[in-house]
């Protein structure tokens, strides 16, 4: 394959996994807590075969993975009492593994109960307090109050904390699913006590579809042009191989 032709094709390879981020990005424009990701793109020299006339290395497109804004979203009153939302950017609430895995972490406070009272996630996983252990609540002793400090109330006795943890390196996370992320670094994360946590509501998604529909338009147009370049290059060369043959 022509050389023109390889670099498109690295080019074409990649705009293949920015559609599919970009279109990620909008199937979770409703998802609660989810933060958008953009293709990390960077360029990369290689010695080609020898063209006359043609100097330099050739430079190919390469994915040096994904990338997420951590960037608060949009927080929206649900009115639900164990739904909390999570004001301030960096901070994450702390989630436990049943299997005794390592913590994970997520800003999708959509909480719920269990059958015994233990605070779990939409995925059955134990919401931790500050100190890492279970939180159980009690259905006879009431309404369920939590403070802007993530102080868990009933009947007014305290019955536990939400544990709130701050990343400053963001790019320890690694994504888990169900709006889950790991910590892949070996330290720990410091508590958060500067951050409000607010009952009865949720933080959004802070995708903005309409620039991920313009991305989707301009990534579309590209993967075409790139496309219409490979065609072109290939014509050509067939084009020169039949003159060849005709003159020999």
């Amino acid at each position: 394959m022509e050389n023109a032709s390889l670099i498109a094709l690295s080019r074409q390879l990649v705009l293949r996994r920015q559609l599919d981020i970009a279109a990620n990005n909008i199937a979770n424009a409703d998802t609660t807590g989810f933060k958008v990701e953009q293709l990390i793109v960077e360029t990369e020299e290689a010695r080609l075969a020898r063209n006359l006339g043609v100097s330099g290395p050739g430079q190919f497109v390469l994915d040096q993975g994904v990338g997420r804004d951590f960037s608060q979203g949009a927080i929206r009153e649900t009115g639900r009492p164990l739904d909390v939302a999570i004001e301030g950017d960096g901070a994450f609430f702390r989630i436990g593994d049943p299997d005794g895995g390592p913590e994970r972490y997520t800003r999708d406070g959509a909480f719920t109960t269990d059958g015994e009272g233990l605070l779990i996630t939409r995925s059955g996983l134990p919401v931790l307090d500050q100190g890492g252990a279970e939180i159980v609540l009690d259905p006879a002793q009431g309404q369920v109050s939590i403070a802007d400090d993530g102080t868990i109330s009933q009947n007014g006795q305290q019955v536990g904390r939400l544990g709130v943890v701050r990343f400053d390196l963001l790019s320890v996370l690694s994504k888990d699913g169900d709006g889950l992320y790991r910590n892949t670094s070996n330290e720990a994360p410091p508590d958060a006590p500067d951050v409000l946590v607010r009952q009865g509501m949720l933080e959004g998604s802070n995708v903005d579809t309409l620039v991920e529909i313009t991305n989707l338009i301009e990534i579309q147009r590209a993967y075409e042009s790139t496309a219409r370049l490979i065609e072109n290059a290939n014509d050509l060369s067939r084009r020169a191989v039949e003159r060849l043959g005709r003159a020999a």
